[in-house]
């Protein structure tokens, strides 16, 4: 008798596969705010520059809907695909796209246009500029993750990640020459993506100091980004801190709960090009501080819904995926605020989801996706 409700139990039992769609509904929620805010901090810039109020919105939305579209159709792919030969060329697909990566890095240095006088762009024609370095971030997420599963004990030992770093080290060296930001946002991923693999963690001490000096040394060789630490040191006298002395005004005109939304005074010229990396300081004028606070609370619930997915994949694979995307998000979130408040040197830092940048937006949405798909193959018994 004990025996038939047993099996009349099990049979009830049906196992579900999981969609995380917390972390789908605060993706979208974030990137619809950011194109509110995009639309109110460019809407001046763009009638002085004899162009649409909506100008820079609907370049934005664009990108925003069809990352929305490839995040939901990747979301639906089994991401272990990733790993697995091409049939044709006989080449695992995480390797095909780090070489991709690489040949892009090795094309914007030569041939790339120059903006602002940075060369990270290659130019579209009609469909507008793409920035390589934002792909090399998804690339580095997948390849870093396949490198680390296939000898994960490798990393209990220092020489365990310097084979993940030697293997990481020329697209690295490529993204680092003409963008170190972008360049410490993906040593970061690679470093935090290895600390958590491993079950020995000490050594992970003499890799900080190698990664600091390693960024010294770029900072050397550089002398404008010597220059920005003075900057940083002397925000109200150097004429260059023009920019980050205004952020600091709009961030102090906000009070508690702003001037409202579309009232900011600073975005009237005084900051240049304030839907970029600035955009916080705008946020912080028209919402506040409640506002901010608020923006950042969705940031760490979107990093705590990435952290659960992470503990749940089913496989290491899986899991490194979302440690990897959570630690991009992270970073760029903390670097944006630190560099808009003037508590470390100005970097090129995007707010994630809300800064303007049609790439940045789309990559993002697309690594919400691929982690979307760990989530789908996470199983449990309903």
């Amino acid at each position: 008798m004990a025996l038939d409700r047993a099996e009349r139990s099990a049979k009830l039992k049906k196992v579900h596969s999981y969609y995380d769609y917390s972390l789908l509904f605060l993706t979208l929620f974030l990137v619809c705010f950011g194109l509110v805010m995009i639309y109110s901090t460019s809407s001046y810039t763009a009638q002085t520059k004899n162009l649409a109020p909506t100008h820079f919105l609907e370049k934005q939305g664009i990108a925003a809907i069809l990352g929305v579209v490839a995040m939901i159709f990747v979301s639906k792919i089994d991401y272990r695909i990733y790993i697995k030969k091409l049939p044709v060329i006989k080449i695992k697909l995480v390797t095909l796209l780090y070489i991709f990566c690489s040949f892009l890095q090795i094309y914007v240095l030569i041939f790339g246009d120059v903006i602002n006088g940075k060369k990270r762009w290659i130019d579209l024609g009609p469909l507008g500029s793409f920035q390589p370095s934002e792909l090399s971030k998804v690339g580095t997420i997948l390849f870093v993750s396949y490198i680390i599963t296939l000898a994960p004990r490798q990393l209990d030992k220092i020489k365990g990640f310097f084979r993940v770093a030697v293997y990481m080290a020329p697209l690295l060296g490529l993204i680092a020459k003409e963008n170190l930001s972008t360049g410490i946002v993906i040593a970061g991923i690679m470093f935090v993506m290895c600390f958590v693999a491993s079950k020995k963690k000490a050594y992970f001490f003499w890799v900080v100091g190698i990664l600091v000096t390693a960024i010294v040394g770029f900072i050397i060789i550089e002398p404008y980004r010597i220059g920005r630490i003075d900057i940083w040191l002397n925000v109200e006298t150097n004429e260059n801190g023009f920019q980050i002395l205004q952020g600091l005004y709009a961030i102090a005109s906000g009070g508690i709960f702003g001037t409202g939304l579309g009232e900011s005074m600073q975005k009237l010229g005084f900051i240049p090009e304030s839907y970029n990396d600035m955009i916080f300081t705008i946020l912080c004028e028209e919402l506040g501080l409640f506002g901010a606070v608020a923006i950042i609370l969705l940031f760490i619930l979107l990093i705590w819904r990435l952290f659960i997915i992470a503990i749940s994949a089913p496989d290491l694979f899986g899991g490194l995926i979302s440690v990897g995307v959570l630690t991009h998000i992270a970073i760029q979130v903390i670097l944006n605020i630190a560099v808009v408040t003037n508590s470390i040197p100005s970097t090129g830092i995007p707010l994630p989801f809300i800064s303007y940048g049609g790439t940045s937006v789309a990559i993002l949405l697309v690594e919400m996706g691929i982690v979307l798909s760990v989530s789908n193959q996470i199983k449990y018994e309903r």
